[in-house]
């Protein structure tokens, strides 16, 4: 029987100096620090970011021990996959990502982790231990 997906995750392919893979939002970002954007992808990003802001809540800003390593270790956000429209928003994303080379990936689960944050649109996951979570590519 297959597994019913309930979570979407986009997320680098290299694994963050810290040990998990950072997403493609932190991704993105950290191109536009790095002075890598064009004019084009920077107005992307920061009218993307702001409607993403506009759109639903930063976990951290309701909990801020959300993504303390040494409270929920490894913490990453999922959208939910009833949450179309923000994940929609997500290819200028992914345009850029690839554009500039950065590998990234789309995982779907219905059990990524233990969930230490939860809204309508997302979660926040403390991912299960690499042979234990079903991850589909």
């Amino acid at each position: 029987m297959a597994q019913q997906v309930h979570y979407v995750r986009f997320q680098g392919v290299e694994p963050h100096p810290a040990g998990h893979r950072p997403g493609i939002f932190v991704l993105v970002n950290g191109l536009s620090r790095d002075g890598r954007l064009t004019a084009e992808q920077e107005h992307f990003r920061r009218t993307s970011n702001a409607w993403y802001d506009a759109a639903y809540t930063n976990p951290s800003h309701v909990d801020t021990a959300v993504y303390d390593r040494a409270v929920n270790p490894g913490a990453v956000a999922w959208f939910r996959h009833t949450s179309h429209e923000l994940i929609a928003r997500v290819e200028g994303y992914l345009d850029i990502l690839t554009a500039h080379s950065v590998p990234w990936e789309r995982l779907s689960s219905a059990d990524p982790g233990r969930v230490v944050y939860e809204d309508e649109h997302q979660i926040v996951v403390v991912p299960h231990p690499p042979a234990a979570g079903p991850l589909a590519r």
